[in-house]
Protein backbone atom coordinates (compact mmCIF):
# COMPACT_ATOMS: atom_id res chain seq x y z
CA UNK A 1 0.00 0.00 0.00
CA UNK A 2 2.18 2.80 -1.37
CA UNK A 3 -0.09 4.57 -3.87
CA UNK A 4 -3.64 4.69 -2.55
CA UNK A 5 -6.73 6.17 -4.19
CA UNK A 6 -9.69 7.02 -1.97
CA UNK A 7 -12.82 7.37 -4.09
CA UNK A 8 -16.56 7.52 -3.50
CA UNK A 9 -19.63 9.68 -3.60
CA UNK A 10 -19.46 13.31 -2.53
CA UNK A 11 -19.97 13.34 1.23
CA UNK A 12 -18.78 9.75 1.70
CA UNK A 13 -15.79 10.84 3.77
CA UNK A 14 -12.98 10.57 1.22
CA UNK A 15 -10.94 13.49 2.54
CA UNK A 16 -11.50 12.56 6.18
CA UNK A 17 -10.42 8.96 5.59
CA UNK A 18 -7.45 9.97 3.44
CA UNK A 19 -6.26 12.46 6.06
CA UNK A 20 -6.47 9.90 8.86
CA UNK A 21 -4.87 7.18 6.75
CA UNK A 22 -1.99 9.50 5.86
CA UNK A 23 -1.50 10.31 9.54
CA UNK A 24 -1.39 6.62 10.47
CA UNK A 25 0.79 5.42 7.59
CA UNK A 26 3.06 8.39 6.97
CA UNK A 27 2.17 8.36 3.27
CA UNK A 28 2.08 11.83 1.67
CA UNK A 29 -1.47 13.16 1.25
CA UNK A 30 -2.81 14.68 -1.96
CA UNK A 31 -6.30 16.20 -1.93
CA UNK A 32 -7.29 16.47 -5.58
CA UNK A 33 -9.66 19.35 -4.79
CA UNK A 34 -6.66 21.37 -3.56
CA UNK A 35 -4.73 20.60 -6.73
CA UNK A 36 -7.54 21.06 -9.23
CA UNK A 37 -9.48 24.18 -8.27
CA UNK A 38 -8.17 27.70 -8.83
CA UNK A 39 -9.30 30.65 -6.66
CA UNK A 40 -12.96 31.47 -7.17
CA UNK A 41 -13.81 27.87 -8.11
CA UNK A 42 -12.22 28.26 -11.56
CA UNK A 43 -11.41 25.04 -13.41
CA UNK A 44 -7.99 24.76 -15.06
CA UNK A 45 -7.64 24.07 -18.78
CA UNK A 46 -7.97 20.30 -19.30
CA UNK A 47 -4.48 19.75 -20.74
CA UNK A 48 -2.88 21.75 -17.93
CA UNK A 49 -4.75 19.66 -15.34
CA UNK A 50 -3.68 16.39 -16.97
CA UNK A 51 -0.04 17.51 -16.93
CA UNK A 52 -0.26 18.54 -13.27
CA UNK A 53 -1.94 15.26 -12.35
CA UNK A 54 0.66 13.22 -14.21
CA UNK A 55 3.40 14.93 -12.17
CA UNK A 56 1.60 14.05 -8.94
CA UNK A 57 1.12 10.45 -10.05
CA UNK A 58 4.84 10.02 -10.77
CA UNK A 59 5.61 10.24 -7.08
CA UNK A 60 6.54 6.92 -5.48
CA UNK A 61 4.17 7.14 -2.54
CA UNK A 62 0.86 8.90 -1.92
CA UNK A 63 -2.69 8.82 -0.70
CA UNK A 64 -4.92 10.67 -3.15
CA UNK A 65 -8.57 11.46 -2.52
CA UNK A 66 -11.18 12.75 -4.90
CA UNK A 67 -13.56 11.74 -7.65
CA UNK A 68 -12.68 13.52 -10.89
CA UNK A 69 -14.07 10.65 -12.97
CA UNK A 70 -12.45 11.93 -16.16
CA UNK A 71 -9.01 11.20 -14.72
CA UNK A 72 -9.80 7.96 -12.88
CA UNK A 73 -8.17 5.71 -15.48
CA UNK A 74 -4.92 7.69 -15.25
CA UNK A 75 -4.96 7.37 -11.46
CA UNK A 76 -5.88 3.68 -11.49
CA UNK A 77 -2.96 2.93 -13.80
CA UNK A 78 -0.55 4.18 -11.14
CA UNK A 79 -2.34 3.15 -7.92
CA UNK A 80 -1.66 -0.10 -6.11
CA UNK A 81 -4.68 0.21 -3.78
CA UNK A 82 -8.18 1.65 -4.15
CA UNK A 83 -10.40 2.35 -1.18
CA UNK A 84 -13.92 2.68 -2.54
CA UNK A 85 -16.36 4.34 -0.14
CA UNK A 86 -19.92 3.21 -0.85
CA UNK A 87 -21.85 4.71 2.01
CA UNK A 88 -25.64 5.13 1.78
CA UNK A 89 -26.72 8.12 -0.34
CA UNK A 90 -28.85 9.56 2.48
CA UNK A 91 -25.80 9.65 4.76
CA UNK A 92 -23.63 11.30 2.10
CA UNK A 93 -26.26 13.98 1.47
CA UNK A 94 -26.66 14.62 5.21
CA UNK A 95 -22.89 15.02 5.52
CA UNK A 96 -22.79 17.49 2.62
CA UNK A 97 -25.54 19.61 4.19
CA UNK A 98 -23.73 19.52 7.55
CA UNK A 99 -20.46 20.49 5.84
CA UNK A 100 -22.11 23.46 4.11
CA UNK A 101 -23.74 24.64 7.33
CA UNK A 102 -20.59 24.34 9.45
CA UNK A 103 -18.10 25.61 6.85
CA UNK A 104 -20.11 28.11 4.79
CA UNK A 105 -17.89 30.87 3.35
CA UNK A 106 -14.73 29.28 4.83
CA UNK A 107 -12.04 27.37 2.98
CA UNK A 108 -11.86 23.79 4.26
CA UNK A 109 -8.42 22.26 4.92
CA UNK A 110 -8.86 19.84 1.99
CA UNK A 111 -9.87 22.57 -0.47
CA UNK A 112 -7.89 24.98 -2.64
CA UNK A 113 -7.24 28.50 -1.41
CA UNK A 114 -9.82 30.96 -2.65
CA UNK A 115 -12.55 28.29 -2.80
CA UNK A 116 -14.76 28.82 0.24
CA UNK A 117 -17.55 26.38 1.04
CA UNK A 118 -20.79 27.37 -0.64
CA UNK A 119 -24.30 26.09 -1.17
CA UNK A 120 -24.33 24.52 -4.63
CA UNK A 121 -27.63 22.95 -5.68
CA UNK A 122 -26.08 21.42 -8.81
CA UNK A 123 -23.49 19.65 -6.62
CA UNK A 124 -26.23 18.34 -4.29
CA UNK A 125 -28.13 16.94 -7.28
CA UNK A 126 -24.94 15.29 -8.57
CA UNK A 127 -24.35 13.73 -5.14
CA UNK A 128 -27.96 12.52 -4.94
CA UNK A 129 -27.61 10.84 -8.34
CA UNK A 130 -24.08 9.53 -7.81
CA UNK A 131 -25.24 5.95 -7.23
CA UNK A 132 -26.66 5.94 -10.78
CA UNK A 133 -24.65 6.73 -13.92
CA UNK A 134 -21.52 8.14 -12.20
CA UNK A 135 -21.22 5.00 -10.06
CA UNK A 136 -21.71 2.74 -13.09
CA UNK A 137 -18.91 4.53 -14.96
CA UNK A 138 -16.65 4.24 -11.92
CA UNK A 139 -17.43 0.53 -11.52
CA UNK A 140 -16.66 -0.12 -15.17
CA UNK A 141 -13.23 1.47 -14.78
CA UNK A 142 -12.63 -0.33 -11.49
CA UNK A 143 -13.43 -3.69 -13.11
CA UNK A 144 -10.09 -3.47 -14.95
CA UNK A 145 -8.08 -2.52 -11.86
CA UNK A 146 -5.67 -5.30 -10.86
CA UNK A 147 -4.42 -3.93 -7.53
CA UNK A 148 -5.91 -4.22 -4.07
CA UNK A 149 -9.49 -3.02 -3.83
CA UNK A 150 -11.08 -2.28 -0.47
CA UNK A 151 -14.80 -1.48 -0.41
CA UNK A 152 -16.24 0.15 2.71
CA UNK A 153 -20.03 0.47 2.99
CA UNK A 154 -20.60 2.09 6.39
CA UNK A 155 -18.99 4.35 8.95
CA UNK A 156 -18.46 1.25 11.12
CA UNK A 157 -16.53 -0.46 8.30
CA UNK A 158 -14.38 2.65 7.90
CA UNK A 159 -13.59 2.59 11.64
CA UNK A 160 -12.73 -1.13 11.52
CA UNK A 161 -10.49 -0.57 8.51
CA UNK A 162 -8.61 2.24 10.26
CA UNK A 163 -8.24 0.05 13.36
CA UNK A 164 -6.69 -2.66 11.18
CA UNK A 165 -4.19 -0.11 9.86
CA UNK A 166 -3.25 0.67 13.46
CA UNK A 167 -2.74 -3.06 13.99
CA UNK A 168 -0.32 -3.20 11.07
CA UNK A 169 -3.00 -4.50 8.68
Amino acid sequence: MQRVLVIGSPGSGKSTLATELARRTGLPLIHLDQQYWRPGWVEPPKQQWVQELELLLRRDRWIMDGNFGGSLELRLARADTVIDLRLPPWLCLARIVKRVVTSLHRVRPDMAEGCPERFDLEFLVFAARFSGAPRKRTDEKLSRFTGTRITLRSAAEVRRFLASVDDGG
